[in-house]
């Protein structure tokens, strides 16, 4: 582990009319790798770690800890000390725990007929635009009179292109469209249509 200051403490002691103060600074965790020691007639690895203690009086206080796979602390040693602190019972050790994917899922379209609110707004447009359509109708009876005249005219013609058909009726209602002359061939280009052979093209009146 890199040396790097962890943990900062100051201590105060009344002693007489003056306080003494201590600070200390923990840093400098060292690792020694791992270990295998008896623990209740066990045989355990253990990975250990030393850990130094500085204080700006005195000499540093190392300790080492010996620790089990899943993080408890099997064995404590402070170093230059006779005793050592060690667990008589082999502690039921904590299986690792399994990181779950993070669930996906699926976007599904939203059924707004099913919201109440949606639905609601939706027959409020439904009916506010019936009832805008049906007032400018009103307001304009040539529209519904130009519709009923193509639709009769489209029934009785039945073309295969009903496109071109619906292009040539409208056409002449178009006021940027240049006035057609009084006399002209009854068959002359159409606009809407392709070109026809050279073999059927006929001349009319001019």
């Amino acid at each position: 582990f890199l040396i790097l200051p962890m943990e900062r403490k100051t201590s105060l002691l009344k002693q007489d009319d003056q306080l003494a103060v201590t600070r200390s600074i923990k840093e400098g965790e060292q690792d020694l790798g791992f270990q295998t020691i008896q623990v209740d007639h066990q045989q355990a690895e253990v990975f250990i770690v030393e850990q130094t203690v500085h204080s700006e009086e005195g000499i540093p206080m190392s300790c080492q800890y010996y620790l089990l796979s899943d993080g408890h602390l099997a064995k404590r040693i402070q170093v230059g000390s006779p005793g050592c602190c060690i667990i008589t019972k082999m502690p039921i050790l904590r299986e690792e725990d399994e990181i779950e994917p993070r669930p996906v899922f699926e976007k599904k379209p939203p059924v707004w007929e099913e919201d109440m609110e949606l639905y609601s707004k939706f027959l409020d447009r439904k009916e506010e635009l019936r009832l805008g359509h049906a007032s400018y109708l009103r307001q304009h009876p040539e529209a519904h009179a130009l519709i009923s005249d193509f639709l009769l005219f489209l029934l009785l013609r039945q073309p295969e292109d009903v496109v071109t058909f619906a292009a040539e009726f409208f056409g002449p209602f178009d006021p940027r469209r240049p006035s057609s002359p009084a006399l002209g061939s009854s068959h002359r280009p159409n606009p809407f249509r392709s070109l026809e052979p050279e073999g059927d093209a006929r001349s009319g009146a001019g």
